[in-house]
């Protein structure tokens, strides 16, 4: 996967409803706040950051903390939600991220998100054992797990997860910018799309 599909990846995050864009941002300033807030002495709860709301979320804490055991496993769960994750389908990464988040209330930032990480990795290589034998498969015969395909797949939805905690600033800074920025007119570049394409 070259540099230009990556990047066209990490845009195709805003290309989605309306709803789904409003809640990409509110979990994405969530997320973002809890990673960087990591850097800090005290690092914050999920919960923690959510206190300036004025919800009483002592007792919601309290009771993630006591079922350690049990939220953690949402970890996983939320990493084999982030391996779900596709172009068409982007919510998988936003619930995974959601996942994580309780998991971390109750375990922690390191081992909820390693717990995720690890079982999206473990999942990804199982798939690519598994395509191992199927990739000399005709898919015109049967249905086949594909070493190219899992690499591809894998590979967006590694992008369009960690691109998640990043809607939000991106967002904010494509509007704060917008004014300054001069565009082609549309119909121009139409025309000049070919020809580049040409050239290059």
């Amino acid at each position: 996967m070259t540099r230009a599909e990556i990047v066209r990846l990490a845009r195709c995050v805003v290309r989605r409803p309306r709803w789904q864009l409003v809640v990409a941002v509110l979990l994405s300033a969530w997320t973002l706040a809890w990673v960087l807030g990591q850097l800090a002495a005290e690092p914050p709860s999920p919960l923690g950051l959510l206190a300036w709301t004025g919800i009483p979320l002592d007792s919601a804490s309290l009771w993630a903390r006591e079922r350690v055991d049990v939220l953690a496993w949402l970890a996983t769960l939320g990493g084999l939600s982030w391996a779900a994750t596709t172009e068409q389908g982007q919510l998988p990464a936003l619930a995974g991220w959601f996942a994580v988040l309780v998991a971390g209330e109750a375990a922690g930032y390191e081992h909820a998100v390693q717990r995720a990480l690890l079982s999206m990795v473990v999942f990804l290589l199982v798939l690519a054992a598994v395509s191992i034998t199927g990739r000399r498969a005709f898919v015109v015969d049967r249905v086949a797990v594909m070493p190219q395909d899992v690499v591809r797949a894998g590979i967006t939805a590694a992008v369009l997860t960690a691109v998640v905690p990043l809607i939000a600033p991106g967002l904010a800074l494509t509007r704060l910018v917008r004014p300054y920025v001069t565009k082609p007119p549309r119909q121009l570049r139409r025309v000049e799309a070919p020809l580049l394409r040409e050239t290059g």
